[in-house]
C-alpha cells in the first residue's frame, strides 16, 4: 500500500540520478506530519515571513498568534536573503480595488522560491460578499484563484496554500485555525478556502492542550481505516469515544476502543431501529453528547446503466440516509457548543465515472450540511463536512496499480493522503478552536485537480 515513488524519493542517490539523467519521474516530497497531542507551542522555532497589503486589519492578531504559537515573525524586508522561511503570511483586508492585487504580487514573487520544504503560504482577506465596494470584492474573489495557483506551484516542495476568509468581529477566532493550518497536522490539506464566521459561539478560553477532555463523542465506522484513525485521534485529546460499527467488525472495534478506553457499540447503522437504539444506549450511558462524526460509507460502483437498484440503495442506504436518521435521533442528546462533522468526499464535488450512487450521497451530505448549519448555530453547534480526495487504505490499495499511481499524482503534493491526515483535521474542526467555521466543506486531497 505504500508509495514507491515517495520511498525512492527519500534517497539523495535516486533524486541526483534522476535529475541527472532528465527522467521524467516525479519523486514527491516526503511530508512532515504530526500525529502527536496538542502543543501549546506547535510552532517552536519556525520563521515566518509576514506581509500586508495597505490598510491591512489584521497585524495584531498575527502578530499575537505567531508569538504565542512559537514562531518568529518577520517583515519582508527584515527576512535575510539565506532564510527558507516555513510560512508566508499575507494580510490582503485592506484590499479596496483590483489593482491593491499588487500587492501580492510584490510580497510573494520576491520569496515564495525560497519557501522551506514542506512550508505553508496562507492569504487572509474579508469575505468578498462583505466588501464595502465592487473592487474590493474582486480583489478578494481574485485572491482565492491566486492561492490555488500558488498551491500548484509549490506543491513539489511538499508546501500548501491556503485562503482564509475573515468576517469582520471575528478575529479573535482566527489563531486557532492559523495555528492548525501553519502546522504539520495539515500537511494533506492545499488550495483551500475557509471562512471564519462569528455566526457560532465561542469560547473566549480556547484550550491547546487536549482540548477535547470529556468530550463524548460517536464515530460510525470506527473499525478500520479513518474511522479508527478519527478515534485514535480524537482520544488523543481527551475525547470518550463511543464507536459504532457493524456486529461483523465487533473484533477489530472492539480491541481498539479498548485501547483507547471507549465504549463500542455493535450496530448497522442502516437497520430501521438503529437511530432510536443508539440514541437509547448513549442516553443510558452518558448524561449528553459532544460530537458527532458521521464517518460509516461504502461504495458499490457500477456505471450508470449497468447498477441495479439495489446498489443503488445500498450506497445512499449507509452514506446519506443513515446519517439523516441517526442525526435526527441524537439532536435531542447534543450539548450546546457541539459539534457534527460528516464524511463526503471529493467525489460528491466532481463526479466520478462508475459512482453515480456515491457521488449523490456525498453531494447529498454537502446539501445538509449547508442547510442544517444555520439551524444549529443558536445553539453553538457547528456542523462541517470534509471531503478526503486519494486516502491510502484497504480500499485504494485493491485498485489496479497503474490507475493507483495517476490517481496518487493527480494533485499538488503527487502523492496520496494517509487515514491520519483526515483525523487531524476532523479532530480540528470538532475542537472548541474552530467556532468559527461552520457550513463548510474542506478538501483533503492534497490540492487535487479534481473538482473545484
Amino acid at each position: 500500500m505504500g508509495d514507491f515513488l515517495i520511498k525512492l524519493g527519500k534517497s539523495r542517490t535516486a533524486r541526483g540520478l534522476i535529475r541527472a539523467l532528465r527522467l521524467p519521474v516525479p519523486l514527491p516530497q516526503d511530508l512532515h506530519r504530526d500525529h502527536s497531542p496538542w502543543q501549546e507551542r506547535p510552532l517552536e522555532g519556525l520563521t515566518m515571513v509576514v506581509g500586508q497589503a495597505a490598510s491591512g486589519e489584521l497585524a495584531p492578531v498575527l502578530d499575537k498568534t505567531l508569538a504565542e504559537a512559537g514562531a518568529t515573525a518577520v517583515g519582508p524586508s527584515a527576512a535575510p536573503d539565506d532564510l527558507r522561511p516555513a510560512g508566508l503570511l499575507f494580510d490582503a483586508t485592506g484590499m479596496q480595488q483590483a489593482q491593491d492585487l499588487r500587492a501580492a504580487y510584490e510580497f510573494f514573487h520576491p520569496i515564495i522560491r525560497r519557501i522551506a520544504t514542506c512550508g505553508r503560504v496562507v492569504v487572509l482577506a474579508r469575505p468578498p460578499a462583505e466588501a464595502t465596494t465592487t473592487g474590493g470584492a474582486v480583489a478578494a474573489r481574485a485572491l482565492n484563484g491566486f492561492v490555488r495557483s500558488v498551491g500548484r506551484e509549490i506543491g513539489r516542495k511538499g508546501a500548501t496554500a491556503q485562503t482564509v476568509y475573515v468576517s469582520r468581529g471575528a478575529e479573535d477566532r482566527l489563531a486557532p485555525v492559523l495555528r492548525f493550518l501553519l502546522s504539520a497536522r495539515s500537511a494533506y490539506v492545499s488550495g483551500q478556502c475557509l471562512h471564519v464566521s462569528t455566526a457560532v459561539e465561542a469560547d473566549p478560553d480556547v484550550p491547546y492542550r487536549r482540548a477535547l477532555d470529556g468530550k463524548i463523542t460517536i464515530v460510525t465506522g470506527v473499525a478500520r481505516g479513518i474511522g479508527a484513525a478519527t478515534a485514535r485521534a480524537l482520544a488523543r485529546e481527551g475525547a470518550h469515544v463511543v464507536g459504532v460499527d457493524r456486529p461483523t467488525e465487533a473484533e477489530p472495534a472492539g480491541e481498539l476502543l479498548a485501547e483507547l478506553g471507549g465504549t463500542f457499540l455493535p450496530c448497522d447503522v442502516t437497520d430501521a431501529e438503529a437511530p432510536a437504539t443508539l440514541s437509547k444506549q448513549v442516553a443510558e450511558k452518558f448524561d449528553g453528547l459532544d460530537i458527532v462524526v458521521h464517518n460509516a460509507g461504502t461504495t458499490r460502483d457500477r456505471t450508470l446503466g449497468n447498477m441495479d437498484a439495489r446498489l443503488w440503495d445500498q450506497a445512499l442506504a449507509v452514506n446519506l440516509n443513515a446519517v439523516l436518521a441517526l442525526n435526527e435521533s441524537l439532536d435531542a442528546l447534543l450539548r450546546r457548543g457541539g459539534r457534527v462533522m460528516c464524511l463526503s468526499s471529493i467525489a460528491g464535488i466532481a463526479g466520478n465515472v462508475g459512482q453515480t450512487n456515491y457521488a449523490a450521497s456525498k453531494a447529498g451530505l454537502i446539501g445538509y450540511v449547508q442547510a442544517l448549519a444555520p439551524t444549529m448555530a443558536d445553539r453553538g453547534i457547528t456542523v462541517n463536512a470534509v471531503a478526503p480526495g486519494f486516502i491510502e487504505t484497504a480500499l485504494t490499495a485493491a485498485i489496479p496499480f497503474t490507475t493507483r499511481q495517476f490517481a496518487r499524482r493527480l494533485c499538488n503534493l503527487s502523492q496520496g493522503g494517509l487515514p491520519e491526515d483526515v483525523a487531524e483535521v476532523i479532530t480540528f474542526l470538532v475542537s472548541p478552536g474552530a467556532a468559527g467555521i461552520t457550513g463548510q466543506i474542506l478538501r483533503i486531497c492534497g490540492g487535487n485537480f479534481v473538482g473545484a
